[in-house]
């Protein structure tokens, strides 16, 4: 009888939430198979098996918390075995077949994946139900059973929108049962009840990363003596050059080149000016970093996420442009690892690209420092006394701990930034 246990998952992680349960009771499994989907406070990780053997005892629940190291299921193992059993009497009394069956039968279950949806599944069939991971979650998160979800996929995999269309459906039709049988006399609602208690609502659990954001963003506002300090950047000679080199930087580096080259080339350049904005409190000492780890926060499915550029200052443009290519797209695609996410020294996060014109950053705590970008927005600028212009600008915001930085030290932080970003070719040497 082997055991699945909840593998080591980080230095600072020590529990996580079953999520989806990708093999259930009676089910054969090869050695690295997925058998379940753990949720982390940062993200998701699937346990193998290390054994070939039937499934025979799930200790834990979706929703569930485990802690590392704890026992979450139990395998019978069979050493050698490559290929489930004939199915057992009970569960397809009508369906014995010779062993050597077993495989085609098997291929025909996921092709008759979609019509099977529609009609009552028996035996083991959902054990072969193919979905996407967007679509899984997506259904745990609405309550929905993948196997009562319609899909048009040839293969009978089940994706995103085939989730998002059964929602809608079922949604539509508790709306028209509602309107139904709603009775012609109002009933007075009881003194405790809301006023729009008559509304439609839908709740919804918070994801575990959702609460451990919330967790902590809450845990900063607490801890830290938090401020914010606002600049404006002339970002007309930043696209001025961007215009003239990004058909040839493309050419030589397969990469755009974008803004957040330039921003964070700006930060580390003034981070080694003021490295109080690189460091972090542990206990009554400063740790002050000498490398410096860029945050880059990303909109990802499950919410914000900060993977990390490692050493910007040792890159050239066109590192730091693939890295948050690659960094984003991992965040998309939900592959990030635990080591994409940690060690960051100061973060960089740009609400301009959903048009916020201006915002107070919350500090990545323990990180004491973090610059916010915004829109570029033309606006008239006073060039001298007798003229005006009208320029491409952006808001810049410093949040940062006001327990080791001083006013006078964030103030001009963010003053180099602007200096730095004004003169973009000035990044060649201090950056």
């Amino acid at each position: 009888m082997g055991e699945i246990k909840v593998p080591e998952l980080a230095e600072s992680i020590s529990e996580g939430t079953v999520a989806q349960w990708l093999k259930q009771v009676g089910d054969f499994v090869e050695k690295g198979d997925y058998i379940v989907e753990l949720e982390t406070d940062k993200v998701n990780v699937e346990i193998t098996a290390e054994d070939s053997g039937v499934l025979t005892e799930l200790l834990a629940g979706e929703g569930d918390t485990v802690q590392v190291g704890e026992t979450i299921a139990r395998l019978e193992a069979k050493e050698g075995a490559s290929a489930p059993a004939a199915p057992k009497a009970e569960e397809k009394p009508a369906e014995e077949a010779p062993k050597q069956e077993a495989a085609p039968a098997q291929q025909k279950t996921v092709e008759e994946v979609a019509p099977a949806a529609e009609a009552p599944q028996q035996g083991n069939q959902k054990q072969w139900l193919i979905a996407s991971p967007a679509a899984r979650k997506a259904a745990r998160e609405r309550g929905i059973k993948l196997d009562q979800v319609p899909t048009t996929d040839p293969l009978g995999r089940v994706r995103k929108h085939d989730i998002d269309s059964y929602a809608d459906q079922k949604s539509n039709e508790q709306k028209q049962q509602a309107q139904a049988s709603k009775p012609a006399t109002p009933v007075s609602p009881s003194p405790a009840a809301s006023e729009n208690s008559d509304k439609p609502v839908e709740r919804e659990r918070m994801s575990r990363r959702r609460q451990t954001i919330a967790k902590r963003l809450v845990e900063v506002q607490q801890t830290a003596a938090m401020l914010t300090t606002f600049n404006e950047v002339d970002m007309t000679a930043v696209m001025a050059l961007r215009k003239r080199r990004k058909d040839k930087f493309f050419e030589q580096h397969d990469v755009r080149l974008g803004f957040m080259s330039f921003f964070t080339k700006a930060v580390v350049a003034a981070l080694k000016k003021y490295p109080l904005l690189n460091a972090e409190i542990q206990g009554n000492e400063l740790l002050i970093k000498k490398f410096y780890d860029i945050g880059i926060a990303v909109s990802a499915p499950d919410g914000l996420v900060v993977p990390v550029v490692r050493d910007a200052d040792r890159k050239t443009f066109a590192g730091i442009e693939g890295s948050i290519v690659d960094l984003a797209k991992k965040a998309r695609d939900n592959k990030l690892s635990l080591k994409d996410l940690q060690g960051g020294t100061f973060t960089i996060t740009n609400g301009g690209v959903f048009g916020s014109l201006m915002s107070t950053p919350i500090l990545n705590g323990p990180q004491v420092g973090i610059l916010g970008m915004h829109k570029v927005q033309l606006r008239p600028v006073a060039i001298d006394e007798e003229r005006i212009e009208n320029r491409p600008m952006m808001y810049i915001a410093l949040s940062y701990d006001h327990r080791i930085v001083d006013g006078k030290e964030a103030v001009s932080f963010l003053a180099t930034v602007k200096e730095l970003l004004e003169d973009p070719e000035s990044l060649l040497l201090e950056g």
